[in-house]
């Protein structure tokens, strides 16, 4: 992934960097792990305008999402609710061989042609035709899927079912890579959401809202688009140099 933000469902919903583990985060941006105790509107209207035109490309952006197996199938039907398209096994396959390709040594890596392009215009390559108000094509995955574990920076949004809160943390922290860039999680229970912080352990960290809120759009903290910019400003400051550990949103814990 490039590697950007992770996420929890209350369960866990990833970012990617690679990944973006909302329950997302690494070098991609997210990870993500979602439970049943969480707005499953709200984190789909999330997770559609995170990978919506102009958003998906930035490196905060892109997820992969570990649902609780309690959240799973509403969170699935949330997400079409707000016009994704759920792509079926053989569909998500055949998009592996368009948007991915293999990488010397072994694995996948992205195809740059589809970087940042459209889902209406990715998913025509596999015959699939849907209006152009189409945001976000998701898919059901495995934790070692290629979509979870490489960076795409595409509307395609990989979905992880996890029968525990326990195995949605892990599977984010192995997703994640040790990038420790940016993470979110959608929960209401206070000590899972204290115990993905202390175990992700990314720069930037969100509960229930879009990770677009740790750097400024929406939330508390200065504009970036980066982790730190040439002159430090950002998520740094020139004064230290230091990058702040920020948790922030909706709900009733903060802290900074």
């Amino acid at each position: 992934m490039s590697f950007g933000a992770v996420g929890i469902l209350h369960g866990l919903h990833r970012k990617c960097g690679k990944v973006c583990s909302r329950f997302a985060l690494s070098v991609r941006s997210l990870r993500h792990p979602p439970e049943k105790n969480f707005d499953k509107p709200s984190i789909a209207t999330e997770k559609s305008f995170c990978n919506s035109k102009g958003v998906r490309i930035l490196c905060f952006a892109e997820k992969e999402v570990f649902a609780v197996n309690t959240a799973y199938d509403g969170l699935l039907h949330e997400l079409q609710k707000q016009g994704a398209y759920l792509l079926n096994k053989a569909q998500t396959e055949q998009l592996v061989n368009i948007v991915l390709q293999p990488k010397k040594g072994g694995g996948h890596e992205v195809n740059k042609k589809w970087v940042g392009k459209d889902a209406a215009r990715i998913l025509e390559t596999i015959g699939v035709h849907v209006p152009d108000t189409c945001r976000l094509a998701i898919c059901e995955v495995p934790a070692d899927h290629p979509f979870v574990l490489v960076e795409q920076m595409m509307p395609v949004l990989p979905i992880v079912r996890c029968q525990s809160f326990e195995q949605a943390v892990e599977d984010a922290v192995v997703a994640e890579h040790g990038n420790r860039h940016t993470a979110s999680i959608f929960s209401k229970d206070v000590d899972h959401m204290t115990r993905f912080a202390r175990v992700i352990e990314t720069t930037i960290y969100v509960k229930n809202s879009a990770t677009k809120a740790g750097v400024g759009i929406g939330g508390e903290g200065h504009c970036t688009m980066t982790i730190a910019g040439p002159t430090g400003e950002g998520i740094t400051c020139a004064k230290s140099f230091c990058r702040r550990r920020c948790m922030l949103a909706e709900g009733g814990l903060r802290i900074i």
